[in-house]
């Protein structure tokens, strides 16, 4: 049986295809040399730390939210998704494992970046902000408040992908273009604030704003970009109800700000291991995700 918290799945156990890696939230299968078998676990994440409890029926949230916004921005880029179902990749024994929770993906070279677009100041840009004047070398305007949206329009503020345990670094454009190359940087970059400012657009006339997310990006063997991993859920998003936004505060969310806000006044280091989160949280957590959810992808 797959190890669980509670009726969470915390990890896989397929035996039937060879596991290549464990990342933060996902498992990863080997399928064969043109694709992958990717599986959205319950595990949470926070402050690049995997928490110890599992967030019951979360990887099926994602995947469901993925899947939604994957079809919904095809026109602006091709991503991973093969259309091949993943019960059948496994066994009939697995198939558990796998049911609304992964994807069968084109096997692609991922960029070593993160693409972090911010169309609001908040979270670390914030405290960018306030000691520089700046969000990660990008000059704005003074006087900015806490929340309030960007006047000059969403920002492209790249990282590093760091190995499990560690922080990912903010880089600048100019260190990104050392690693990719002047025309792919800004290719990532043009095509993440063009994703984000639709899916923004999309989700305001729903009573969400997308205050920030992250994208990762991957290469065929042509050269061809696609969006690859997830996409606009709250794991990598940062979510507020519109319609308790106010400038000057941090507004409430429907991510996992409520998990970082409760293991901010713990007393953790941010290193492994994480506290166990309680019950309280985990309902809460589930509640803000299934929310999220319901008001995106109504019809």
């Amino acid at each position: 049986m797959p190890i669980s918290s509670q009726t969470g799945l915390f990890e896989t156990t397929i035996k039937s295809l060879p596991l290549l890696h464990r990342g933060k939230v996902r498992d990863i299968y080997d399928i064969d040399n043109e694709r992958l078998l990717i599986v959205q676990t319950d595990r949470l994440s926070a402050f690049d730390v995997i928490l110890p409890t599992a967030v019951p029926g979360k990887g099926k949230l994602l995947t469901a939210l993925s899947a939604f916004w994957f079809k919904k921005l095809a026109h602006i880029i091709p991503n991973h998704l093969t259309g091949v179902r993943p019960e059948s990749v496994v066994t009939e024994s697995e198939r558990e494992q796998v049911l609304d929770r992964a994807f069968v993906i084109k096997r692609l070279k991922p960029l070593p970046v993160e693409a972090i677009v911010r169309g609001y100041v908040v979270g670390s840009g914030w405290k960018d902000y306030q000691r520089t004047g700046a969000i990660c070398g990008i000059t704005l305007p003074a006087g900015l408040q806490q929340a309030e949206k960007l006047p000059g329009g969403a920002i492209f503020t790249p990282s590093t992908k760091a190995a499990i345990g560690a922080h990912d670094e903010n880089i600048t454009l100019s260190d990104m273009a050392q690693q990719l190359g002047d025309a792919l940087t800004q290719k990532v970059r043009d095509k993440a604030i063009q994703l984000y400012t639709t899916a923004a657009d999309y989700a305001t006339d729903r009573g969400i704003i997308i205050a920030d997310t992250k994208f990762e990006f991957g290469l065929d063997k042509s050269g061809e970009l696609y969006l690859i991993d997830e996409v606009l859920t709250p794991d990598s998003s940062r979510f507020w109800p519109a319609d308790q936004y106010q400038v000057g505060k941090n507004p409430p969310s429907y991510d996992k700000q409520f998990v970082r806000d409760w293991l901010e006044k713990q007393d953790w280091d941010k290193k492994a291991p994480a506290p166990e989160l309680p019950d309280e949280i985990l309902q809460q957590t589930m509640q803000k995700y299934q929310e999220a959810l319901n008001v995106l992808i109504a019809d």
